[in-house]
């Protein structure tokens, strides 16, 4: 079974020639800084999209019959009457709508191919409680075929994590990519330290909530501890520590406040102790799964923690969301807690727009789900000065929809990242195709292809 599997993920790979191609997605002649300054320089080319319902979520909120002009790689204006350059390629919008792309805020991308083939896993190393150094930049594959079957549905910026409490209380870091290139995809490593308490921390410490706790905060003291001894430590006069000293330098930044601590917790009593934790160590916290944070919404508001979850999260899977409810974003949304969504599949992470819109229909405002899916993302990682709007100066995340973006019925027809003009083909998209073709013509069927007989 083992080798059948991986048989089936090479034949997937071999499929991807199309999704694979720099050519493709332009980045062959652009530059490419792999960090947020100067992070894009687009595709040489001049767009303007005319003509559509445009949503900026920014300071000019909706604007009718509007126009976004894209120029090396950035928004160059936004408005009803822009003028639009005589080089510029037009995209026709009317009767769409335009907004920013999706930021996919708790991914696998690039580090996670096949499931159940260990060999395309990089998600996580060792079996160490603490992994707090694992960077998953390291491993990322930026021609997945995963990123292609995404980014046609709007997908254009996420964050790629380790697996949380698998293995580690503390996972390691995860890194901010864009997918429209393979060159320079990288916007920001380093963005978050990720790690988990509750059921699945307690698994990692021999059973208990309170032993995960204890472990936890003990490579907090010691992490603290290391930094303001370095050098008694470089001369061996400090105690032993639990963490090694990669591990304590990683745990550096989150402590300074610089990098935010993505907890996995979900219920409410979990989620309370995470904020004991917080501040303690006067971390920036981010929760992460939060089944149960509508019970405690007004705390997390008031420590202005947001929440990544999951809208269509509902059923008691686990012990620790029996609290689990599709009101959830709206409850937290109406508290005053700052939300982003996430479904944790990443081979369909597109399918979070359908999340959103059952949000919508839970009670919350359709304007806030499209921000909980662009904006609140880049707001969370403090990425909002570069992506999340249709702002002048900002990177030219852009997706044209045929409908919209929350109803099962709309498609993305054209995606810009960082102002490159994105094919909007796939390995999904080309197979389709291929047989759709041989269908058609009845004849010169593909290798392999047996066409289905009546009963």
């Amino acid at each position: 079974m083992k080798y059948l599997v991986t048989i089936l993920a090479l034949l997937c790979v071999a499929c991807s020639t199309a999704d694979r191609s720099d050519g493709q997605t332009g980045t062959a002649t652009a530059s490419s800084a792999a960090r947020a300054d100067g992070h894009a320089a687009g595709d040489g080319k001049t767009y303007a999209i005319t003509g559509g319902t445009v949503y900026t979520l920014g300071a000019a909120g909706k604007i009718e019959h509007g126009t976004v002009l894209v120029k090396d790689g950035r928004i160059a204006a936004v408005g009803a009457n822009v003028e639009i350059p005589a080089d510029a390629e037009r995209i026709d919008a009317s009767g769409k709508i335009v907004t920013p792309g999706i930021f996919d805020p708790q991914s696998q991308f690039g580090i996670v191919e096949v499931g159940a083939v260990k060999e395309t896993r990089d998600a996580s190393a060792g079996d160490s409680r603490f992994s707090a150094a694992f960077d998953v930049a390291d491993a990322i594959n930026p021609r997945s075929v995963l990123i292609p079957v995404n980014r046609i549905a709007g997908v254009t910026r996420a964050m790629v994590s380790p697996t949380h409490g698998d293995k580690h209380i503390i996972a390691g870091r995860g890194a901010i990519i864009d997918l429209g290139s393979t060159e320079g995809f990288i916007h920001r490593d380093a963005a978050a330290m990720f790690a988990a308490l509750g059921e699945a921390g307690a698994e990692q410490a021999g059973g208990s909530r309170a032993a995960a706790m204890l472990a936890l905060r003990e490579a907090l003291q010691d992490a603290k501890d290391y930094a303001d001894n370095t050098s008694a430590y470089a001369s061996n006069q400090r105690r032993k520590y639990a963490l090694t000293r990669l591990d304590l330098e990683a745990l550096g930044p989150v402590l300074a406040g610089s990098e935010p601590l993505v907890l996995h917790v979900e219920r409410a009593s979990d989620i309370r102790a995470a904020l004991r934790l917080a501040r303690d160590f006067n971390l920036k916290l981010i929760v992460s799964g939060g089944a149960e944070a509508w019970m405690v919404a007004d705390e997390l508001a008031a420590a202005h923690v947001p929440v990544l979850l999951n809208p269509l999260e509902d059923l008691p899977a686990h012990f620790e969301t029996l609290g689990s409810t599709l009101e959830n974003a709206a409850r937290l949304q109406k508290a005053g807690v700052l939300i982003a969504f996430a479904t944790g599949d990443t081979h369909n992470a597109r399918n979070v727009t359908q999340a959103a819109g059952n949000a919508v229909a839970n009670g919350l405002p359709w304007l806030d789900a499209l921000k909980a899916l662009m904006l609140n993302p880049a707001r969370i990682y403090g990425m909002d000065q570069d992506v999340g709007t249709l702002e002048q100066g900002k990177l030219a995340d852009v997706v044209v929809w045929s409908g919209d973006p929350l109803e099962l019925s709309s498609f993305a027809d054209q995606v810009f990242i960082a102002g490159r003009k994105i094919p909007m083909v796939s390995r999904q998209t080309m197979l389709r195709d291929r047989y759709m073709q041989a269908m058609r013509e009845q004849h010169a069927l593909p290798p392999g292809y047996i066409m289905p007989t009546a009963p």
